[in-house]
């Protein structure tokens, strides 16, 4: 037992305050090493990573709830006895970090990359990650995620860095990398190629120039539409469908080019849509992929006019050399206008590649870069999710993963930086052979020669994270007792966005170099968005720091709000007012724990009560603890984060501290009942439970309410005595390695929970009642209850206390139910009970009928104004959709009031 439960001092703060708390506690946690985990043999662990957030990165909300979630799986296989690893790390985000720190010494006045040399400027990355980049962790503290900072790894670290060389040279050896001279995507701002997942197609508002081209021998022209005019000076050809007769006769005749005067051919392709446009497409092989693969086949020539930073190369000719693409364009326009060979223009909304980081439009060009044959490695990688072996959630997205597996193209790996692993591919000067091995060279493997020369680039990012669930256990050796007992993991937890980035790529890499899996599930979480519907961003000025909201409102709030309402794969909005509302739960829970402690300080039992000393509202609350417990463990092995959050608010808010603490108050006050030490006792252990039941989704509060339980108390004895029963190990100095609550023996009364819930069914039909004829929260009133069974009104009687006490009656007559029913009275009709308080010397009914009256006519006016809008085709068709979606909301909880109003003028009406 810890010095602090062991401490005389167990009374709460009379209010809760996170900041007093949260960091002592993370401390705490820390210095007693609770989430180190331990390597036992013979037991079965529990593995999760991190999915690590680039150095560069702060917390934002995506990482707080991805985090959290994973959290909530890690403590609650903890608390169950698992050897626990939760693995923290961070990604070294090669072109990210590197263009992060250009930006820095720019704005510093400092040299550029290229001025320091490539050691100079890697070294000043070093320093910038050793001196900032730890910044994220901090913040990951602060969120309470329970990781092994004890094994914390980098992805550019030693030890993952010879995992990326191993990677790398098994792949090339098997003729897997190589390398190849196509088109690529290029970002002009980052100059460096990108792959295909890299590139983010956006919906942009542009044009459809339409342009003649004249025949060389001056018969005529063709028209030619095109979305680029700054291409057109690349173009090597105009291509025509060979099955489109208008052109048939045109075919191998000459163009001269409008803008250059040289002359290109027409060609046939079956490549080009004859329905399409105009049915002739100009041809610029080195600026289009399709483009590419006709001037292969055509023998066409392939000049570079826009150069690797987005400005007209010499190729381009001496009028527009220079210029960026974009001016460029506008030049052609003018000059196309002025010559007369622009035909016209149409507005025209296409998807436009641009750069994932940079936000760049992404320019197609030719390059040599290092690619990874997919096919080979995608058809296992399919495999084990098609039969199982590896489960996503939600399954919607096995659809997914395996069309884009099936489709999947060469992966391009090179990258044009100097921060990151380097290619590990060496040249020979002098017989031009490469070698590749997991040590650094001094001699080419072919000939014997020391004039060799590395590669310059460095590998795409997602080649290292790829390995991040075994490079962090210590593979390549595969002796290493993290990688033998930790790996393969269990499951990860990511978000949807990353399936293809990341997952996909976790899985071929793992099968391929270690014959397994790197996980057995899967779990996918959507987008965090903001209130309104969108992705948080600067430009939108949105975004909600994490941290804000843990200052202002405690790390739990934020945490409990993030899971509540969140299912797999779906993406949810962020709220103020459901961050309050979670503070305002933590409060509910601190102020029940004071009151419960408060009212055990005379309490001396020694060990359990018996049965036969619990009434039915201790037997209730102890089924109703059980059958919780069971729906939180079934809704957490489903990975229904939200609904097992749900679970735990509904019976800690509800049922404990509504319905039972104030069902046991009498009981508690009035030290000469007999019953006290068994309420006493069932609000202890119960209380004692849910703390822990709840421990995964709020580690603060709990952990802080957890250790002022009494020093040596009776509580901590017989909630040991029942875990032991139960088969549990004995409590521990932290709630953070206790035992997870499980249904316990003895606690399960389905008879109890019928007849409180009856009980608890009348009295808040009384309380309805009383407020939908706002008849005062405080007035006592009379009410007559009618049983429709001899068992309702056994129940019913045996409950009379509790009624006259939570429904403020002050004439309470119980009964069978008859066929004279008492006159002038509100009706609820329940089942087993008709419940029926007469209102009609409280209330005015005319005057009452009026006003409802008015209510029901105007709350219909106001729907129907809101049907209007939700059947207006120009609304559904023009408005943003989260504004359609908010008038949804609105209009159904109109139609709900509406019903509510107009139940309550039938039963004025019938008075």
């Amino acid at each position: 037992m810890s010095e602090e439960q062991q401490s005389p001092t167990t009374e709460l703060a009379s209010k809760y305050d996170p900041k007093l708390v949260e960091d002592e506690r993370y401390r705490f946690w820390q210095n007693g090493k609770f989430y180190q985990a331990p390597v036992v043999e013979g037991k079965q662990p529990y593995t999760i990573v991190i999915p690590p957030p680039n150095v560069t990165g702060v917390l934002h909300m995506g990482h707080a709830l991805n985090n959290t979630m994973i959290d909530i799986m890690v403590r609650w296989k903890r608390m169950q006895g698992r050897p626990t690893l939760y693995l923290p790390g961070t990604d070294h985000a090669g072109l990210a970090t590197q263009v992060r720190v250009e930006d820095e010494l720019r704005k510093q006045g400092g040299p550029s990359r290229q001025e320091m040399g490539r050691e100079k400027f890697v070294a000043k990355v070093w320093q910038w990650k050793e001196e900032k980049g730890d910044f994220i962790n901090g913040q990951l503290r602060k969120l309470g995620v329970s990781v092994d900072w004890s094994r914390e790894r980098f992805t550019y670290d030693e030890g993952c860095s010879k995992a990326v060389r191993e990677f790398f040279v098994q792949l090339y050896k098997k003729g897997l990398i190589y390398q190849g001279t196509r088109i690529t995507n290029w970002c002009p701002k980052d100059m460096t190629a990108l792959s295909d997942i890299e590139v983010a197609y956006e919906e942009k508002d542009s044009f459809f120039w339409h342009l003649r081209f004249p025949l060389a021998d001056g018969s005529g022209y063709v028209e030619v539409a095109t979305t680029r005019p700054e291409t057109m000076l690349g173009d090597t050809a105009v291509a025509v469908n060979p099955d489109d007769e208008r052109y048939t006769a045109l075919v191998g005749k000459m163009l001269c080019h409008p803008a250059n005067g040289r002359e290109i051919p027409i060609i046939a392709d079956a490549y080009v849509d004859k329905e399409f446009g105009t049915g002739c497409v100009k041809i610029t092989p080195f600026h289009d992929p399709n483009d590419f693969e006709i001037g292969l086949r055509h023998n066409l020539e392939m000049p570079q006019v826009i150069g690797l930073d987005g400005k007209m190369t010499e190729a381009a000719g001496p009028r527009y050399a220079g210029m960026d693409r974009f001016e460029c364009r506008k030049a052609i326009i003018a000059t196309a206008e002025e010559e007369g060979w622009l035909v016209k223009i149409e507005p025209h909304k296409h998807s436009v590649g641009c750069c994932d980081r940079c936000g760049s439009i992404l320019e197609p060009v030719i390059s040599r870069q290092w690619y990874v044959k997919m096919k080979p490695l995608a058809e296992p990688a399919a495999k084990v999710v098609a039969d199982g072996q590896i489960k996503i959630v939600p399954e919607r997205f096995h659809k997914v993963y395996l069309h884009w597996m099936e489709n999947i193209q060469d992966w391009c790996i090179s990258r044009q930086i100097w921060w990151g692993h380097r290619i590990p591919v060496w040249y020979c000067a002098d017989c031009g052979g490469q070698t590749c091995e997991t040590e650094d060279p001094t001699a080419c493997s072919h000939c014997g020669s020391k004039n060799i020369k590395q590669d310059e680039d460095a590998l795409d990012t997602w080649f290292s994270s790829a390995l991040w669930p075994f490079s962090t256990m210590g593979w390549p050796n595969e002796d290493a007792k993290d990688f033998k007992y930790f790996f393969p993991n269990d499951v990860l937890i990511t978000g949807y966005d990353i399936l293809f980035f990341w997952v996909a790529r976790m899985i071929f890499s793992s099968l391929e170099l270690t014959d397994k899996i790197p996980f057995h599930t899967v779990v996918l979480h959507g987008l965090i968005r903001d209130s309104q519907g969108r992705k948080f961003s600067k430009s939108l000025g949105n975004g909600v720091d994490p941290l804000d909201v843990i200052e202002k409102y405690g790390a739990d709030a934020l945490r409990f709000m993030l899971v509540t309402g969140n299912t797999p794969g779906n993406d949810s909005r962020f709220y103020w007012d459901r961050v309050e509302a979670a503070r305002n739960f933590a409060n509910k829970l601190w102020n029940a724990s004071r009151f419960v402690l408060m009212n055990l300080e005379d309490w001396e039992a020694e060990a359990p009560v018996d049965e036969s000393a619990l009434n039915v509202t201790d037997r209730w609350i102890r089924h109703r603890f059980n059958e919780t417990t069971k729906d939180v463990y079934r809704l957490l092995d489903e990975y229904q984060y939200g609904e097992a959050a749900r679970a735990i608010y509904d019976f800690i808010w509800s049922e404990f501290c509504d319905w039972y603490i104030e069902l046991v108050k009498p009981r508690l006050y009035n030290k000469e009942d007999a019953s006290r030490v068994a309420a006493q006792e069932t609000l202890a252990i119960v209380l004692e439970g849910t703390l822990r039941l709840l421990h995964p989704f709020m580690p603060f509060i709990t952990e802080e309410i957890w250790q002022k339980l009494p020093a040596q108390s009776e509580l901590i004895d017989i909630a040991g005595e029942i875990a032991r029963q139960s088969g549990q190990s004995e409590l521990e100095p932290s709630i953070a390695v206790a035992p997870y609550p499980t249904p316990l023996a003895g606690w399960e009364d389905q008879e109890a929970a019928t007849r409180m819930g009856l009980i608890i069914d009348s009295i808040k039909a009384l309380r309805s009642i009383r407020a939908e004829f706002r008849l005062g929260e405080h007035a006592k009133i009379d009410a007559v209850l009618m049983a429709t069974s001899d068992d309702a009104l056994a129940t019913l009687t045996q409950g009379r206390s509790f009624i006259e006490s939570l429904g403020r009656t002050a004439n309470l007559t119980i009964q069978m139910a008859t066929e004279e029913k008492p006159a002038n009275a509100a009706t609820a009709v329940l089942a087993g009970v008709e419940v029926y308080v007469p209102v009609g010397g409280l209330i005015d009914v005319p005057k009452e009928i009026e006003r409802m009256t008015k209510e029901a006519a105007a709350t219909e006016a106001e729907l129907a104004k809101l049907r209007g809008k939700l059947g207006n085709e120009g609304f559904l068709a023009k408005a943003k959709p989260e504004v359609i979606e908010k008038t949804r909301e609105e209009a159904a909880a109109l139609e709900e009031k509406l019903t509510s109003v107009n139940a309550r003028l039938a039963m004025l009406r019938k008075l």
